[in-house]
This record gives C-alpha cells, structure tokens and sequence, in this order.
C-alpha cells in the first residue's frame, strides 16, 4: 500500500465505523443520542490511531459533529476545555516542549553524567536522577524517556561498543532497563510527570469524593 493510499483509508476507515454504528439500531436502554455518541467517540479513537490529521484537529472535528449532529449541547461539548486539570496538562506539555526543542533535559543529562557518571552502575543512577529532576516538566513519560534519554543511553551504549546486534548486553542493554524501571517510577512521583496523573485525580475526585 503506498502513501496515499494509505492516506485515503486513514479517512475512510474512521468515518465508515462511525457511520456503521450509527445506522445500527439503538440497543433497549439507550437514547439516539447517547448511541450516536458512542458512534462518534469510536471513530475519533480510531481517528487518533490512524492519524490522517494531527491528534489535536480531529479531536476539533468530533467536537464540532456533536454540535452539528446535536448529540451533545455546547456547553457539555466544551465542559473539558474549562477543567483546570486539562489546562495543567496542557501548560506541562508545553514546558515538556522546550525541554526538548531547547536541549535543556539534555544538557541536565549530560552535567550530571560528566559529574558523576565514573562507572556503570553510576552511570544507571544518574540517568535515573536525570529521568528524577525533569520529570515534573515532562508530563509525557513516552516523551521523557525516549525524546530527551533514550539518545544519551543509546550514544553512551555504542562509546562501549554495545549496540543491539554486537554485545548488547555489555552495557546498552543494562542501562536501557535501568531508565525503563526509573521512568516507570518517576511517572508516579509527580502529578505532572505523566499525564494520567492529573486526570486519576479528577477522576477519584468526581466519583468517589477524594480530594487531594
């Protein structure tokens, strides 16, 4: 499949799910528009999967077909954009950003690693401390861990001559589970070092009354 056609289904195959629940008829115990909001929400799932648009447009799209479809009322379609959890995730995206565009986390790595990175095992504990000080600006672990580290954990595995096919586990592979294991910790440490974070907290707020 070449590139435009895999362009073309990326459209497709969203619209055509949404579509095909739609026309289904409405199971015993649900309104029209609760059924078409299923149909909706399905397809914008997928849309975020296949991605024939950035995440963030299709997610304007959905919204702006509940309006037209009249499935949701416009102030319970944009509810969300008015929670200050969203716009706390949305300002450490933004922090997450320039971390990276600037090389900060980088540069934060590095220091540390000229510091103290003296050994092995040294240098395991400064990339977790590393993953540990940038971690409440990053909200994205996926982004933390591989945008800003896994580039220095890979560099520092082939100055060994440790690389996936030619002695992996010398040292790359020692170090690559090391950030693994440390990432997964430091994503629970911070509200914002993930972010589900923010939102676990929404969540346990609304439904059972747990306030933090």
């Amino acid at each position: 499949m070449n590139n435009k056609s895999k362009t073309i289904a990326s459209w497709i195959i969203p619209i055509m799910v949404g579509v095909i629940i739609a026309v289904l008829p409405v199971p015993a115990g649900l309104s029209t528009q609760a059924w078409y909001l299923l149909a909706i929400f399905l397809s914008t799932i997928i849309g975020f999967i296949m991605q024939p648009l950035p995440i963030g447009a299709i997610a304007l799209i959905s919204i702006t077909i509940t309006q037209l479809a009249n499935v949701l009322k416009p102030s319970q379609a944009l509810a969300g954009f008015g929670n200050s959890s969203i716009w706390l995730i949305v300002a450490a995206f933004l922090f997450a950003k320039s971390f990276i565009k600037t090389g900060l986390g980088r540069r934060i790595a590095f220091w540390l690693i000229t510091k103290m990175g003296t050994s092995t095992l040294k240098l395991a504990y400064t990339i977790i401390l590393s993953d540990l000080i940038i971690s409440p600006a990053t909200p994205s672990n996926a982004a933390r861990a591989g945008g800003i580290l896994f580039p220095i954990v890979r560099g520092l595995a082939s100055a060994f001559d440790s690389e996936p096919n030619k002695n992996p586990r010398r040292v790359g592979a020692f170090l690559i589970q090391a950030e693994y294991q440390g990432n997964t910790v430091t994503s629970a440490m911070f509200m914002t070092a993930m972010a589900g974070n923010p939102l676990a907290i929404l969540l346990a707020s609304q439904a059972l009354g747990i306030n933090m």
